[in-house]
């Protein structure tokens, strides 16, 4: 049986014979194929279901998604996750005069008492050195600052919800085609 992370792909039992038939070098180029073209379509309804279910734009997404394709000695494809707590800054942020508000999970969110520029809304505000973007909470003084963060962990909201339901689903019903049809196309040359 074949395993693709902890998805268990039914129904390719079936191809145990056809691959033993081709023999060890072209059954492991076949499988090679089918899960790197299989896996790469996981990993973009993976970005695109992450996206929508963290509320980070897909470019963040696809920066802290990596790809360990497989490859004919290592039949494995791997999709890992870094990132931390994500930043607010991250998440559309927008400064108002109550606060910030932020995209945090698919919808905006107020943040009372937060900033992004440094100033008074009368004159304008500008960009405060140092701040690159963030967004800030004052917890004491003038100059006592803290970073406001999300709550969103990237590779833990890969593993959970939609995101998935959506690399299952791709695994379970993409592989077995793929491999139907490299076998074929194999066969066939």
């Amino acid at each position: 049986m074949f395993k693709v992370g902890e998805v268990d792909v039914k129904g390719l039992k079936q191809f145990d014979n056809l691959l033993g038939a081709l023999g060890e070098k072209p059954a492991r180029e076949v499988i090679n194929r089918a899960l790197n073209r299989t896996g790469d379509m996981a990993r973009t309804k993976v970005v695109r279901e992450l996206s929508k279910q963290t509320g980070l734009p897909q470019k963040t997404i696809r920066k802290a998604v990596k790809v360990d394709r497989s490859s004919w000695q290592d039949l494995e494809y791997r999709l890992t996750a870094s990132g931390g707590n994500v930043s607010l800054k991250y998440f559309k942020a927008r400064e108002t005069l109550r606060g910030v508000t932020a995209n945090v999970r698919g919808k905006r969110e107020l943040f009372e008492g937060s900033f992004i520029k440094g100033g008074s809304f009368d004159r304008g505000r500008v960009v405060a050195q140092g701040l690159n973007g963030h967004v800030f909470q004052r917890i004491g003084g003038r100059t006592e600052l803290e970073k406001l963060k999300s709550g969103v962990f990237i590779p833990i909201e890969m593993v959970e919800g939609a995101t998935a339901k959506a690399f299952d689903d791709v695994v379970s019903n993409v592989l077995p085609r793929r491999l139907d049809h490299e076998i074929n196309r194999l066969i066939k040359a």
